[in-house]
């Protein structure tokens, strides 16, 4: 949104006037409904923002970006070579590793590193069930158990006060996941690990450029897992990447990600031989083009995020009902994939969380509930019963009935009744931008009873 047009809507809603003295977000009560601008959308009033204002994801400067790209569609070498080493050389140096691996997306990252950690039938992995479904995938296909931890609903984080509890003989790893681009409390998870001796690998695919005491996340354990993906902070299309610090491992991962190929054979060889089993999930040149091209604007971007929502977090906190995040104090930097927080109906008249979203999205702002339950999804009983499980486990080990008692996870199934999200384009705008999702989320409690009688069946 322009600036003038918007500092001439905010003066005709009555949030900004020269006779204004303290700031809108401090005063007491809500602004006096003067037009119909005061009106929320969903009752017929006027959208507080232009939805198209937005700024539109992933972002391409044709003028900038397009060289190396032309040059590598132009070269017809378009299987990884140079220009991927290239943005590995690039990405592990960004994060603050030895070494990079590419593949085809952040799932098969993570499949990859499990697989390469040695980590396979028979062992538990503790992971949160607040993720997306790749998490938990990855953990599946490499046939080991994923184990849940419930969450801290403040953090949206995996609970690190409660992963001791839930370690068993059979525990061999923890995979956090900084989840919305928030860092977990890597700090007591790397200690917890320490002490019981357990593989950590971190599921970054959210949080590129994350820090916990300045160090960047994916940098803690044995390996973190990005993701490339459209929607992604780095967006790519689809793609992703391992980091890691030690060299055995990430040559087993080239391997195993380059058809069981000895590290350091050229794409296309066939005259070595294989030596390990392993899969082809290569990264292509164009596509580490087009990464070399975004990471230009990541860091500035970043930064970008973290001011405005610290500065949307001030402005809502002061809004009963709306629960914004909260970052562990070891956090020196966020990534904020999503912004999210939590919705109270009891201090919007008992207006659901559905008809809050939908009122929210009248007004121009996009948003959604993020995820469901994961922990209780049929995925995980398909995969228990299939004939490749039954084969690894014991139907004792296997009965779903036992499983879902030991993995109850009350507070994130509470969670996910209460989230709301926004995407991390909308934290590209302005600070009038973070005024104007407030002055939204102002109409609608306002209004909320009155939304609630027209939306309700």
């Amino acid at each position: 949104m322009k600036s003038a047009k918007r500092r001439q809507f905010l003066m005709q809603s009555g949030i900004l006037s020269a006779a204004a003295v303290i700031p809108f977000w401090q005063k007491k009560g809500f602004p006096t409904r003067s037009s119909n601008q005061q009106i929320p959308a969903i009752l017929g009033g006027k959208s507080t923002i232009q939805a198209n204002n937005w700024i539109k994801w992933p972002i391409w400067d044709a003028e900038k970006d397009e060289k190396l790209l032309l040059e590598v569609m132009r070269s017809g070498v378009w299987s990884r070579a140079q220009v991927v080493n290239q943005f590995e050389k690039a990405w592990a140096d960004t994060i603050g590793t030895k070494r990079c691996l590419t593949s085809v997306n952040g799932t098969q990252a993570l499949i990859v590193a499990i697989n390469q950690a040695k980590l396979g039938p028979g062992d538990e992995i503790l992971v949160t069930p607040y993720t997306f479904v790749a998490s938990i995938q990855a953990i599946l296909a490499n046939g080991c158990i994923p184990v849940f931890v419930d969450v801290n609903p403040e953090t949206f984080q995996m609970d690190t006060h409660k992963i001791e509890a839930k370690i068993s003989k059979r525990t061999k790893a923890i995979l956090p996941v900084h989840i919305l681009g928030l860092p977990c409390d890597m700090i007591h998870i790397m200690a917890i690990a320490n002490k019981h001796q357990l593989i950590v690998i971190e599921d970054t695919c959210q949080a590129p450029l994350a820090e916990i005491n300045h160090q960047k996340v994916g940098s803690f354990g044995l390996a973190g897992c990005f993701s490339f993906q459209n929607s992604k902070n780095i967006a790519i299309g689809e793609g992703g990447a391992i980091v890691s610090n030690d060299h055995d491992f990430m040559d087993r991962c080239y391997s195993f990600h380059n058809l069981g190929l000895p590290f350091g054979i050229a794409t296309g060889s066939i005259n070595s031989g294989s030596f390990m089993q392993g899969t082809k999930v290569r990264f292509t040149e164009y596509q580490a083009a087009i990464g070399l091209a975004q990471l230009t604007r990541l860091e500035s971007q970043t930064q970008t995020r973290n001011e405005r929502a610290a500065y949307l977090s001030s402005l809502l906190k002061t809004i009963k009902g709306i629960l914004p995040y909260q970052l562990y104090p070891s956090v020196t930097r966020a990534a904020f994939h999503l912004y999210p927080f939590r919705y109270n109906p009891a201090e919007f008249k008992g207006l659901s969380r559905a008809h809050f979203l939908q009122a929210l999205q009248a007004e121009g702002v996009p948003c959604s509930g993020g995820y469901t339950a994961l922990n209780t999804q049929a995925f995980i009983q398909e995969t228990f019963e299939s004939k490749h499980f039954k084969k690894l486990y014991s139907s004792s080990e296997l009965k779903y009935s036992t499983y879902m008692e030991q993995n109850q996870c009350p507070l994130n199934d509470q969670l996910c009744q209460e989230a709301v999200w926004f995407t991390q384009n909308l934290l590209l705008g302005s600070k009038e931008d973070m005024e104007l999702i407030f002055h939204s989320i102002q109409k609608i409690q306002r209004e909320a009873e009155v939304i609630k009688k027209k939306l309700q069946p």
